[in-house]
């Protein structure tokens, strides 16, 4: 069978490997959709992070699977084949005091947290061997597409959302449209918010933002844009970028009282006041990592009950065989989403 990997250097190699044979508790899924992330262009396609939970270890990249169960190990419980499901893509150590909140995304033991993608073998390859305790049902009526969304980009996005407590009485800022950001804009509809302002540098994502009813205003965000559209201050802001700059507009342009939630990766934050900016404002900041098992399921309960498609989102589809395309487009960075799908 066919997987990619990614050695750096901006480059997708692609090698035939054996079928893999699913073990105590696993379960072997024929791969439907696994869509890339910007983590994964930031931390594995580019160059590679040799410590931390971003150590790529050269494994099946892809942390975005949804499939179908095709063979069940010895001891899997619940999982029949058949089964349509996405993969929650962190696998912990299963006793720490995150996993059994369901956070296994944030598990404290460095020996057993392993990650789809990352530390073992991913999406990006035709079939793939998952625990079953990492998978989590896709209702009927959403795609496998849907579903592959929903195991990051989505998940996070509605966590910060949670987080945030958004409703009604807000007027949400969103800084970075990128899949995450628009993914943050179409559930904060759902969810109530009356209304939303997005920024990104980028025109065409800018654009696309709209088209798709994810924010009622998209700006570049200046100074001058910001302050017309936004007055005295959002309610509630989440940063999407992982952008220093954009987090730091993301908490200034929050209103005293106001709450903040951070999400994208990778930003340095330089010249906020903490006195006047954070402690005098009296904001309430959360630094919010993906989502739980149990909140990912609930996720996907909820885009059935609203009739929402999270893979409204993917602008660019490619088959396997073309997955070094289908990286070089999500890195370009000018679009929404990108996915790698399967026929059938």
């Amino acid at each position: 069978m066919k997987a990619a990997f990614l050695p750096g250097a901006s480059q997708v190699v692609l090698q035939d490997v054996p079928k893999p044979a699913p073990g105590y508790g696993q379960v072997l899924l024929a791969m439907k959709a696994s869509t890339i992330c910007g983590s994964d262009l930031r931390a594995i396609y580019r160059e590679h992070l040799g410590e931390g939970p971003e150590a790529y270890q050269d494994v099946v990249a892809g942390h975005e699977p949804a499939g179908q169960v095709v063979e069940l190990g010895p001891g899997v419980r619940e999982r029949q084949v058949g089964d349509r499901v996405a993969v929650y893509h962190i696998s912990g150590c299963g006793i720490c005091d995150d996993c059994r909140m369901g956070y296994q995304i944030s598990c404290t033991s460095g020996q057993y947290r392993r990650a789809y993608g990352w530390q073992r073998d991913g999406g990006h390859e035709d079939f793939l061997v998952a625990d079953e305790r990492d998978l989590v049902p896709l209702p009927d009526s959403l795609t496998y597409l849907d579903g592959a969304c929903a195991a990051c980009g989505f998940g996070t996005a509605y966590e910060a959302l949670c987080r945030l407590d958004v409703s009604g009485r807000d007027r949400l800022l969103i800084t970075g449209l990128g899949p995450v950001g628009l993914a943050a804009g179409l559930l904060a509809k759902r969810m109530g918010v009356r209304q939303i302002i997005g920024t990104d540098p980028v025109a065409s994502r800018r654009d696309l933002a709209v088209s798709l009813g994810a924010v009622d205003h998209a700006s570049g965000g200046t100074q001058a844009e910001l302050t017309a559209l936004l007055g005295d201050g959002a309610d509630a802001a989440i940063d999407c970028s992982g952008n220093g700059t954009a987090q730091a507009a993301a908490i200034h342009r929050t209103r005293r009282w106001g709450r903040v939630a951070l999400v994208g990766e990778g930003g340095i934050v330089n010249g906020i006041d903490v006195s006047a900016e954070i402690i005098h404002k009296q904001l309430v900041i959360h630094g919010s990592w993906v989502t739980s098992t149990q909140r990912m399921a609930e996720l996907l309960q909820r885009c059935a009950a609203w009739g929402l498609h999270p893979e409204v989102v993917v602008t660019d589809r490619f088959p396997l065989d073309q997955a070094a395309v289908a990286y070089q487009t999500a890195d370009a960075g000018l679009a929404g989403k990108v996915g790698i799908v399967w026929a059938g």
